[in-house]
């Protein structure tokens, strides 16, 4: 936390009180940390040294809007997970962040650029959403302010402290939700779970909207079967590009085999990163976005220039995922260039063996990562999570496997653990995971 606090040279702090001991032993370490509101929650914490109540505060604050000029060139900031570095605060314009992943655009693409417009479709809308992922997440304030800027409804499930399918699955249907956001396998397959031991009315559901980590086929297929009249967008972004591809699995159209469809100003650049590619070249490219993207990374020039590019007189954000195009205009998303892993001269995607893993239905939950070895300089290495009951050898899982992947990208280890270490947010920790895989046999 400290990190993030300095990093940003934050000046006011709103926490909850279970968090006064922490906050009371970083204050002195954050100068430039003046003004902290802390918000009670039943723990019972004294007030931290300096501190005002937020309800006070609250109460005591003139109901006149500030003396303060508002501006689109106001920056909304936010920062990157930290799954592969330190986390990294992304600078937004916020009539750019309001496009990019916040409703600034109409259905067909186009940007709504007239407010009479905005305050007609908020005024119009019924929609209901139940965003699963934390609010500091960003697929989860997305979805939340996004929903708000369309004149959504915005629901909240009970059980607030941790993730709680049983929870959530009681407010989608008290509620009526329509769409609910969520990342990835780490919160689908305990809702696949909740969903086939807990009878719940989620007629009213049409959309699952899942970001932020990869959404198994597998994953994909159970939800269907059991919410046939749903459909589940998968969708690609990251912090500094908002979202950029998609794709939509249904009852009536399957699960999608075609890759993900580029969505406004989304490309793929070449490896060299000189050119944008046509979508009937077949390469291996960069994942990029152009138009309405970030100004930047807060104090980090040399980091800014290394992901921010003009490539042919347009600016792009390269954050480092890597895709190939299909030659119909959908791409095969491959992965992230910092989790590649490097076997013998061969380039190996962790994500791409991840999904294959979790294709088995004994496995719950897998992550994949290169490990040294002294033959190959790296090779792949997995923690795989099995389904409650199950039991599965690690012949038998890379037997299954060798139906779907190549052989040097099979693992040379699989670790069963109970539990794959992830942020709140789903996403895995690789350092965690990398220490689990150095120290296996």
């Amino acid at each position: 936390m400290i990190e993030i606090l300095r990093d940003a040279d934050a000046r006011a702090l709103i926490f909850h009180s279970r968090f006064a001991k922490r906050v009371e032993k970083i204050a002195p370490m954050l100068p430039r940390l003046t003004v902290l509101l802390q918000v009670e929650d039943g723990s019972g914490a004294p007030l931290v040294s300096g501190a005002r109540e937020y309800e006070e505060a609250i109460a005591s604050a003139s109901a006149d809007r500030p003396d303060l000029e508002w501006s689109p060139d106001d920056l909304y900031m936010t920062y990157t997970g930290g799954t592969t570095g330190l986390p990294k605060g992304v600078l937004w314009r916020q009539a750019d962040i309001i496009v990019a992943n916040m409703n600034g655009r109409r259905e067909d693409g186009c940007l709504i650029e007239d407010m009479t417009e905005i305050v007609e479709r908020a005024e119009s809308s019924k929609i209901r959403v139940l965003p699963q992922a934390p609010f500091m997440h960003v697929a989860g304030h997305a979805a939340a302010l996004g929903m708000w800027n369309a004149g959504g409804t915005v629901v909240l499930p009970d059980e607030v402290e941790r993730f709680d399918p049983e929870s959530i699955l009681d407010a989608m249907e008290r509620e009526r939700v329509n769409l609910t956001v969520l990342v990835g396998d780490a919160m689908a397959r305990p809702m696949v779970t909740a969903l086939r031991a807990h009878s719940v009315d989620l007629n009213a559901l049409q959309m699952i909207v899942s970001g932020g980590a990869a959404l198994g086929q597998r994953t994909k297929r159970e939800l269907l079967e059991l919410l046939p009249h749903v459909g589940i967008v998968e969708g690609l972004g990251s912090s500094e590009t908002g979202g950029q591809a998609f794709n939509l699995s249904s009852t009536e159209g399957g699960v999608s085999r075609e890759g993900f469809q580029p969505g406004p100003e989304t490309v793929l650049l070449s490896e060299d990163k000189a050119r944008s590619l046509a979508v009937d070249e077949d390469e291996e490219g960069w994942l990029a976005r152009s138009g309405a993207i970030p100004l930047g990374y807060y104090g980090d020039r040399e980091k800014t220039e290394e992901t921010f590019l003009e490539v042919g007189g347009t600016r792009y954000v390269v954050p480092g995922d890597r895709a190939r195009s299909s030659g119909a205009g959908h791409f095969e998303f491959l992965g992230r260039e910092s989790t590649k892993i490097n076997s013998g001269g061969e380039k190996i995607f962790a994500e791409e063996v991840e999904g294959v893993l979790k294709q088995h239905a004994a496995v719950r939950d897998a992550a994949v990562t290169g490990r040294p070895s002294e033959r190959f300089g790296e090779e792949v290495a997995a923690v795989v999570v099995l389904e409650s009951g199950e039991q599965l050898s690690e012949e038998e899982l890379l037997e299954s496997c060798a139906e779907h992947l190549a052989g040097f990208k099979l693992p040379r280890a699989v670790i069963f653990m109970d539990e794959v270490e992830r942020s709140p947010a789903g996403k895995v920790d690789l350092a965690w995971l990398r220490e689990q895989v150095r120290t296996a046999g």
